[in-house]
C-alpha cells in the first residue's frame, strides 16, 4: 500500500471506532428510533440527489436497507440505550463474521474452512464468558445488561444478513455500483424509524429531538456523513485497489479503537469475564482472517524442511 492508502485505512478504523463513541452521545437527546431516522436522514439527502439508482432489482436495495438499516442499527441504538457500552459494543459487533458464515452455509450452502470452523468455536467460547458475566454477578455497575447483550448479538446478525443480501446483489448484475447501492438503500430506513418512533417512543420523549443540543446534532452529523459517507466511500477505495485480504485484516483494529475510546472518554469500565471474552472473539477473528495462510505455510516445503 501507499502511503495515502495507509493513511486511509487508518482512518476509517478510527472513524469506525469513534463511532460507538458516538452513538452513545447522541442517544442522551434521541431515543434510538429518532436517531436511527436522523443519521440516515443525514447521511442520505445530499447524494441521493446527485446519484443515479443502482441497475439492480428494488427488492435488493429494500432488503439491504431494511436489514443494514433498520436492523442493524435499530438493534444496536436500542441495545446501547438499555445497557451495553460503547467499548464493548464495538467487539459483539464483529461477531458478523461468524453470523455471515452460519448464514452462507444455511441460505448459500458455502463450505465452512477449518480456519472458519476454529474461529467459530473460540467465538462461541467468547459469547459464553460474555454471558458468565451476568451469572457470575461481576458487572456491578449496571453497564451492561443480559438484554442489552443479546440485542447487540441481534444487530450483529442484522449486519449478517445484510452481508448476504449485497452478495446476491452482486450476483444478479454484471456491475453494481456500491455507492450507489449503498446510498439509495439508506433511504428505506428513514420512513420505518419515523414510524417506531411515534408508535412505540414515549409521548414526553416524541418530539426531545427538537431540544437536542449542538453537541448531539454534531454526533448526527458524524454518523450520517463522516461514518458512513466518507468512511465508506474511503474503504470501498481501498478494495477497489487493493485485495479483499490486504484490505480486511485492518477492521481488526476498530475494536481496539473503540475499547479505548470508551474507556478514555466515557470512563467504561471492563469486568475480568469481559476481558476473556473480548480476547476469544479477537482470536476468532485473526483465525478465520489468517488461518488459511498459517495453514499453508507450515504445509509448505520451506516450513517442513529441516534447518
Amino acid at each position: 500500500m501507499t502511503g495515502r492508502d495507509l493513511a486511509a485505512a487508518l482512518a476509517v478504523v478510527v472513524i469506525w471506532g469513534l463511532n460507538f463513541v458516538a452513538m452513545k452521545f447522541a442517544l442522551r437527546d434521541f431515543t434510538p428510533f429518532q436517531l436511527g431516522a436522523a443519521r440516515y436522514l443525514v447521511a442520505v439527502l445530499p447524494l441521493v440527489l446527485l446519484i443515479k439508482p443502482p441497475a439492480v432489482h428494488w427488492r435488493w436495495v429494500l432488503l439491504y436497507g431494511l436489514f443494514q438499516g433498520v436492523g442493524q442499527f435499530g438493534f444496536l441504538f436500542v441495545a446501547l440505550k438499555v445497557g451495553m457500552t460503547a467499548a464493548l459494543a464495538s467487539v459483539l459487533m464483529q461477531t458478523q463474521v461468524f453470523f455471515t458464515a452460519l448464514f452462507g452455509f444455511v441460505l448459500l450452502h458455502e463450505r465452512a474452512s477449518r480456519p472458519l470452523q476454529a474461529g467459530l468455536l473460540l467465538a462461541a467460547l467468547g459469547l459464553g464468558c460474555f454471558a458468565m458475566n451476568f451469572i457470575a454477578g461481576s458487572d456491578t455497575s449496571g453497564a451492561t445488561t443480559a438484554a442489552g447483550l443479546l440485542l447487540n448479538l441481534c444487530a450483529a446478525a442484522m449486519w449478517a444478513a445484510s452481508n448476504i443480501v449485497a452478495r446476491k446483489a452482486q450476483q444478479s448484475t454484471q456491475q453494481l455500483d456500491t455507492v450507489a447501492f449503498v446510498v439509495w438503500a439508506s433511504l428505506v430506513p428513514t420512513l420505518p424509524f419515523a414510524l417506531f418512533s411515534f408508535w412505540l417512543d414515549p409521548a414526553a420523549a416524541r418530539w426531545q429531538w427538537t431540544a437536542a443540543p449542538w453537541s448531539s446534532w454534531l454526533a448526527v452529523a458524524y454518523l450520517g456523513w463522516v461514518a458512513t459517507i466518507l468512511a465508506y466511500a474511503l474503504w470501498t477505495g481501498l478494495l477497489k485497489r487493493h485485495a479483499a485480504n490486504r484490505v480486511a485484516p485492518f477492521s481488526l483494529g476498530v475494536p481496539v479503537v473503540g475499547l479505548t475510546a470508551g474507556m478514555l472518554v466515557l470512563g467504561e469500565t471492563i469486568t475480568a469475564w469481559q476481558w476473556a471474552g473480548i480476547a476469544l472473539v479477537v482470536a476468532a477473528l485473526v483465525c478465520v482472517m489468517f488461518g488459511s495462510q498459517l495453514v499453508s505455510y507450515f504445509q509448505s516445503p520451506v516450513a517442513a524442511a529441516p534447518k
